[in-house]
């Protein structure tokens, strides 16, 4: 059995075009019978106006009062008032006695008969006007009093037939009309030309549906966990989400929409990225605490509309890649090392087979007095597990990769001494990295060395404290023209991996700024780059400086 179809509801535009349309005609209607209205009643106004006028110009005139003392009144009366009603375009003029009887009359036989029609106020001097129906049919009349010497000798009758009223009346409608059939087609043509951009503005939805749009809007809004930024043609703050607020650093007081982009306070990068008119695919930014990967979408419609941004945090995520990074670095600095102990065992075991027990015990002994002699010297320059641990991974890091790492002397920093202000993985995210460009740097130099000099600073105030970190490498250096671009993230002297370069020392800048510590570059006295740090060892941190 099938059922019928529900016939779904007329769009938003559809509806809109049906009200507007009901609208203009009901009020063209409206104006079209009070025009008529007030027409007809205007007519019949001017037609009284032009009867009383015609009346009392006739009742005034001296050759009415001369021919009503005449014997016969209507030999000369009769004439002169078919004269004046073609003059004066009125439908009848009659003159008669003080009682009613006339001697004027547009049909002859009526001439000497009584007039039709209301006298008294005349015969007691005044004009009175009003609609009757006489022997022309009904007509707007005035009667006035022909006076001489205070006394009434005649009365004057001057009227216009309804008919011609009606007439004039219905000329006047007749334009009424053509003017509102007008109207109300440039009123449906207007509507229908503002419907047809409204309903390609709202897809043909209608009201119902533009509202569950616009609350799934609003939740999905909420819901989504990434960050959400929309800029309109002007690069102007159209929408952002709650996610976007967090991932920007925008708080939910502050009013950013409506505002430009540049106006935010972001960094110049991300800046550049949301003003760039090109698509950006998964580019990774940094703000002042969050690695963030961008992904923005022109809209355009025809003409630019505005750009949809998304922000996915990855800052846990960067950090755990750079653990994995330094982990898989260890692994391969182990099975390098297993493969060398390996090498060693072999050595020591040939040599006693050989008869060289002697020889064999003074090679093992001097391999393993030489571990122990890197552990020691790290361990003794810095106790501080975290960072002596890492310095002990990298050195045999650089060692596979032909580049000697050294702790200088004046190294010296003993463990409890740094403030839970200064975490763990910033540490290692700061060293490491700043390590791991210094190895770079001095790879397939001829004297491949990198120097980490870390010690802690004494003021003479302990507010003033401070943990200095310093890597100097002998490689090519830094062009001073490039000190602050070496920081960017994407920035690189060499050749780009499979998984990009120039994120470190972006991730450093980061770290350290957050710590309000201090980040410089300067050029190492034999050649290559020293990279220093210096952090506050004050518990509150609020925001650093590179230089």
């Amino acid at each position: 059995m099938r059922f019928p179809s529900v016939p779904r509801p007329r769009s938003l535009a559809g509806q809109l075009f049906a009200m507007q349309a009901v609208l203009i005609a009901v009020v063209v209607a409206g104006y079209a019978l009070f025009t008529y209205v007030s027409d007809r009643h205007q007519a019949q106004e001017a037609a009284t106006r032009q009867a009383t006028a015609v009346a009392r110009s006739v009742a005034d005139a001296p050759s009415v009062r001369a021919a009503v003392h005449t014997p016969d009144p209507s030999a000369q009366l009769q004439p002169y008032a078919l004269q004046v009603m073609r003059d004066t375009e009125v439908d009848f003029v009659t003159i008669m006695t003080p009682d009613g009887i006339r001697w004027t009359h547009p049909d002859r036989t009526q001439i000497g008969r009584h007039y039709l029609g209301h006298i008294e106020a005349a015969q007691r001097g005044h004009t009175y006007s009003e609609t009757y129906k006489g022997t022309l049919g009904s007509s707007v009349r005035t009667v006035t009093p022909v006076e001489e010497n205070g006394r009434v000798i005649g009365l004057v009758s001057a009227g216009i037939k309804v008919e011609a009223i009606s007439e004039r009346a219905q000329e006047q409608v007749t334009a009424l009309l053509g003017v509102a059939a007008g109207a109300l087609l440039l009123g449906a043509l207007g509507t229908y030309v503002i419907n047809a951009r409204l309903r390609r503005h709202t897809h043909g939805m209608n009201a119902a549906e533009l509202s569950r749009m616009h609350d799934y809007h609003e939740a999905a809004l909420h819901a989504v966990r990434e960050g959400l930024l929309m800029l309109d043609g002007r690069y102007r703050v159209a929408l952002i989400n709650d996610g976007g607020r967090e991932l920007l650093g925008v708080g939910p007081e502050d009013e950013v929409v409506g505002r430009p982009v540049v106006e935010l306070g972001l960094p110049a990068p991300l800046t550049g990225a949301l003003l760039a008119s090109e698509p950006r695919v998964d580019e990774v930014h940094l703000t002042a605490d969050r690695v963030l990967v961008v992904n923005t979408s022109p809209v355009s419609g025809g003409e630019r509309r505005g750009t949809v941004v998304t922000l996915r945090d990855v800052t846990e995520l960067q950090s755990l890649m750079g653990e994995l990074d330094s982990e898989r670095g260890f692994t391969q600095a182990l099975r390098s090392q297993a493969h060398e102990a390996a090498n060693r065992l072999h050595t020591v075991v040939s040599l006693i087979e050989l008869g060289r027990a002697p020889e064999a015990v003074d090679f093992a002994t001097a391999e393993l007095e030489l571990a122990q002699a890197l552990t020691d010297q790290v361990v003794a320059a810095v106790s501080e597990p975290v960072l002596a641990a890492l310095l002990l991974g990298k050195t045999a890091q650089a060692h596979e990769r032909g580049v000697e790492l050294v702790v200088s002397d004046e190294s010296r920093l003993d463990d409890g001494l740094l403030p839970e202000s200064l975490s763990a993985r910033d540490l290692v995210t700061i060293l490491g990295n700043l390590i791991d460009n210094a190895v770079d740097a001095a790879q397939g130099t001829v004297r491949a060395r990198v120097t980490v000099t870390a010690y802690t600073d004494d003021a003479d105030d302990a507010e003033d404290a401070e943990l200095v970190l310093r890597v100097t490498d002998t490689g090519a250096g830094v062009d001073p023209a490039h000190a602050e671009l070496v920081f960017q993230r994407g920035f690189s002297t060499k050749p780009a991996g499979p998984g990009g370069r120039g994120l470190g020392l972006a991730l450093v800048r980061q770290a350290v700024v957050r710590l309000d510590g201090i980040l410089t570059v300067t050029e190492a006295a034999e050649g290559g780059a020293v990279f220093e740090v210096r952090l506050p060892l004050r518990a509150s941190v609020a925001g650093g400086e590179v230089r």
